[in-house]
């Protein structure tokens, strides 16, 4: 740029009517100039006076500019000679730029390392969390806002300095407590106040126990297919996930090869995801000594256990496990509302003060003001009521939903997890795209997850769609899925 041409560059970008303080304006536009370098380092600015008087504004407004400019270092002065670009560049940083190109950075990841830009390119996670058929997501709308806006205020009326600080000891004792009592009533599960700790969710629980109980360079045996944030905690902290496969049994624990034995074993045996199969009675006890025999730890995912429609929760693995090897997670996620952003992990008692201090160390735990407020909503009863009123609401929605499924398609396709949860899995026939039926449903405002992603293996992939019906009010699931089904029999193979 030729400094005749400055007072144009100027006006063409101040805007005087909204753009805020106009010296503030000047100092935005010369920065960006400099930085892209449009001014080179050595041109030398009018003075304050001449450019305050070719853009028609007062002198102090420039002056204000250049001030800001010069102490940031952009601009310089010289004495007798006016003010100047300042060279601030340095001379290896046009040959650092050339030289840092890669080909990660043509696929859109730039700087990142390997393991990162794996975890990105195989991202499960959702641009959209709210809508029909977003699967795993509950009707935060049926909340007890007031209940919990009463509880709250409650808090608040008698604040206490430690539920503002950060956690220790493993979380809110009160809640902790709470915790124990509602797994040893509903879940079967063995456990103390001591063994408790309070997580952010699943993903945390999985971070901290590889962390604390894997090494890099660890097997990890997870269910083929299983749920993407398991895959991706693992492999984000060097541990390589191997896909056993599941059938009607739940995980065919294999036998024949010992030579390997995973670290960790990935289960959610009481109801899979995304299949909704419950792992058998012989084949958990399979896989209980299994672990034993070969030192591995289970890592029990028991996600929304609370919703069965026609028959009884089933007891934990846990409530088995007589050689301390499994490690039960949880979540509050499902059962309230996902942005609390609260889970649980229960540890073998052994370990229970190790995870405390890791949890601690890693995390610097919070969220205790949140934690006293869902401690006093489970002591009251009231969690125990929304769960449920929720189970008599989510099992209307599923029966609405497989109504709408058999109307469009009758016996031609058939789904699973029909008698739990909060998603139905529906199956296609092969030669179904089930990406492409997602892309095109997503373009139509319907939220699916194709099944075949939940897969490592894409030549055993099932192909289907993941429907969530849990927060899709009762009126619209007729109308979503024929606009669905449409899509689907666009797909339909010949």
């Amino acid at each position: 740029m030729r400094i005749a041409s400055l007072p144009d560059f100027l006006l063409q970008r101040i805007d005087r009517a909204t753009g805020g303080p106009v010296n503030r304006q000047i100092y935005q536009v010369l920065r960006a100039a400099i930085l892209t370098h449009q001014l080179p380092a050595g041109l030398q600015l009018p003075s304050s006076r001449e450019l305050a008087r070719e853009l028609a504004m007062s002198r102090n407004t420039v002056t204000h500019a250049y001030e800001q400019l010069i102490a940031e270092g952009y601009l310089e002065t010289r004495a007798g000679a006016g003010t100047f670009i300042a060279d601030t560049v340095p001379d290896q940083i046009v040959d650092v730029c050339h030289n840092s190109r890669s080909d990660n950075d043509q696929a859109g990841y730039v700087g990142m390392s390997n393991r990162g830009a794996q975890l990105i390119r195989r991202a499960g996670v959702s641009p959209l969390q709210w809508g029909a058929f977003m699967p795993g997501v509950p009707d935060v709308t049926q909340f007890p806002n007031k209940i919990w806006s009463r509880l709250q205020n409650k808090h608040w009326r008698r604040l206490r300095a430690d539920l503002l600080t950060y956690d220790q000891g493993g979380g809110y004792l009160p809640l902790r407590e709470a915790i124990a009592e509602y797994l040893r009533v509903s879940r079967s599960v063995n456990c103390r106040t001591g063994q408790i700790i309070i997580t952010t969710g699943i993903h945390q629980s999985i971070d901290l126990a590889a962390k604390l109980l894997g090494e890099h360079g660890d097997l990890a045996w997870v269910e083929e297919p299983c749920y993407w944030g398991t895959r991706s905690v693992c492999q984000s902290l060097g541990i390589e996930p191997v896909p056993i496969p599941v059938d009607a049994e739940g995980m065919q624990v294999p036998q024949a090869d010992a030579s390997q034995p995973p670290r960790f074993i990935f289960v959610t045996p009481s109801h899979q995801y995304p299949l909704g199969t419950v792992m058998s009675l012989s084949r958990r006890r399979l896989l209980l000594e299994y672990a034993a025999a070969h030192k591995a730890w289970i890592m029990e995912d028991d996600y929304d256990s609370e919703f069965r429609y026609g028959s009884r929760p089933l007891a934990s693995l846990q409530g088995l496990d007589t050689h301390d090897r499994v490690l039960y997670m949880g979540t509050f996620s499902k059962t309230t509302f996902p942005g609390l952003r609260i889970g649980f992990l229960v540890v073998p008692e052994a370990l229970s003060q190790a995870f405390t201090t890791g949890h601690s160390e890693l995390y610097r735990g919070g969220q205790v003001f949140m934690q006293a407020i869902l401690a006093d909503f489970m002591t009251q009863g009231y969690f125990a009521s929304h769960i449920r009123r929720m189970r008599v609401l989510y099992g209307e929605r599923l029966r609405l939903l497989q109504q709408a499924v058999e109307h469009h398609f009758g016996d031609a396709i058939d789904f699973s997890d029909g008698d739990a949860g909060l998603h139905l899995a529906l199956h296609l026939p092969r030669g179904c795209d089930d990406l492409a039926i997602s892309r095109e449903a997503l373009a139509a405002g319907i939220i699916t997850r194709p099944l075949s992603g939940y897969y490592m293996q894409p030549a055993s992939a099932r192909r289907g769609l993941m429907l969530g019906y849990a927060c899709v009010p009762n009126e619209q699931i007729a109308p979503a899925f024929d606009k669905l089904a449409g899509i689907i029999k666009k797909h339909w193979p010949a």
